[in-house]
């Protein structure tokens, strides 16, 4: 198994509209819509630390009363 990766499942909530979005973009690209996400959240964790920083607050902030409401 040397160079091997083994891959875990994540499972994420979509709302209807952002699944639709997924499927057509996926679409339009020829791609799966899980290869479309795969590549997304690689894309995502291959930028740079601040650039990871910006996006992951920008989420915390919209999404600061869901959490607060779940705590």
């Amino acid at each position: 198994m040397v160079g091997q990766t083994s891959l875990v499942k994540i499972t994420i909530d979509l709302s209807e509209p952002q699944e639709s979005q997924l499927r057509e973009r996926a679409k339009a690209l020829g791609i799966a819509p899980d290869e479309l996400a795969r590549a997304a959240v690689a894309d995502l964790l291959g930028q740079g630390d601040e650039d990871f920083n910006v996006a992951a607050e920008r989420v915390m902030r919209r999404n600061a009363e869901l959490y607060r409401w779940l705590a």
